[in-house]
């Protein structure tokens, strides 16, 4: 019962008063009928009264009785009764399927309040109110709603300036420890090798800090990017391979596409979103592997896959994968370099453009990323 829809529940919990309405009244009509019947009977047989005065009601055993009219008050009697049971039947039925229609009805508001909540994304609460205009049972839930989503808004927008501050105030410091890095580096070429590595250690970690406020600062920035460019697939492609040729020949990666789609959005971020995709394609393979990216449209949207020739995702750690600064190998974090936030940045794209990414199939032979777009 718990997993019923309510509209399910309103008409069952109906048909069954009604059913037990009807039953009722059955009984209390049959019972009215036969009596009805058997004094029909006696008056026709001109039984009036027993010698105690009482009435004595028809008894088709009795002797004197006429066997014609017992047989007819017999067959009235229990055609009377199941025709009783049927209409009881019929109208328990009839009540039901109105029920259902009836409580669908009376539904609609509740309908029409989940149709403008699943209407409600991250990217539209400050323009997404849910309409107050409701039955007095929902205004209550309306208002307590919009004044949720409010709330929301405030602290999803808090959140992301906080975010955008605090990695554009990082990024003079960092470049600034880069220059001097790069500048100590320059003036003392006869470091010991100790020195050497620590240098390169600090090099190493302050461009990664970069690339994190970069990528911060991006992704703070998300909200206010226009989408309305009209984007042709293959030729983006081509130029991320082209922008990546130098990583898949340092790895020995063939690099492989075919298909072409059209989708409506914003040029860069969808750019990025396929950049970071490829980039851990070949990053995450095997020396001599292949890259395939591969473009399928269909009705109402595009099926972009990323393969590779890696040594795949364990399926506990497929969910996981899109969190900000998640890795599935910690250990070799610093031999891939990056800061974890590359297949975030892919999901917050996706979404940002009403699709989605995830991982299709992953296996020992290699890993194909799955990225649906809706089609322009």
């Amino acid at each position: 019962m718990k997993r019923l829809s309510l509209q399910w529940r309103m008409t069952l919990m109906t048909a069954l008063l009604i059913c037990l309405s009807c039953v009722a009244m059955q009984l209390l009509l049959g019972f009215s009928g036969i009596r009805t019947m058997d004094r029909i009977g006696e008056s026709i047989q001109g039984y009036s009264n027993t010698n105690e005065g009482e009435t004595a009601f028809f008894d088709p055993e009795a002797k004197g009785t006429e066997e014609g009219l017992t047989i007819i008050i017999q067959g009235a009697q229990t055609s009377f009764f199941m025709s009783t049971w049927l209409i009881t039947a019929a109208v328990t039925v009839l009540s039901g399927i109105l029920a259902w229609f009836v409580s669908g009805h009376a539904l609609k508001p509740l309908h029409s309040f989940v149709a403008q909540v699943e209407k409600v994304q991250l990217n539209n609460l400050s323009d997404m109110k849910i309409n107050e205009d409701l039955l007095p049972e929902f205004q209550q839930l309306g208002r307590s709603f919009n004044q949720m989503l409010e709330r929301l808004n405030h602290a999803f927008a808090a959140q992301r300036q906080f975010t955008g501050n605090a990695a554009h105030e990082l990024r003079t410091p960092l470049a600034l420890l880069q220059a001097q890095i790069e500048l100590f580096s320059a003036e003392h070429p006869d470091l010991s090798e100790e020195s050497r590595d620590f240098l390169r250690l600090l090099r190493e970690q302050t461009e990664r800090m970069s690339q994190m406020t970069g990528i911060l600062l991006e992704m703070s920035h998300f909200q206010n990017v226009e989408r309305k460019d009209t984007v042709q697939l293959q030729p983006m492609i081509e130029e991320i391979f082209t922008d990546l040729t130098p990583l898949a020949e340092k790895n020995r990666i063939h690099l492989e596409s075919e298909g072409d789609a059209c989708v409506i959005g914003s040029d860069p971020l969808i750019y990025r979103l396929l950049f970071n995709l490829c980039e851990n394609a070949i990053k995450y393979n095997r020396q001599e592997g292949i890259v395939r990216v591969s473009i399928v449209p269909e009705e109402e949207y595009i099926l972009v896959r990323v393969r590779d020739s890696g040594k795949g995702i364990p399926a506990e750690l497929q969910q996981s994968i899109f969190q900000p600064f998640f890795r599935v190998d910690q250990s070799r974090s610093r031999d891939y370099g990056g800061v974890g936030l590359g297949l975030s940045l892919v999901w917050e794209i996706a979404r940002l453009h009403g699709g989605s990414v995830q991982v299709e199939t992953s296996s020992t032979e290699g890993t194909c990323m799955l990225l649906i777009l809706p089609r322009a």
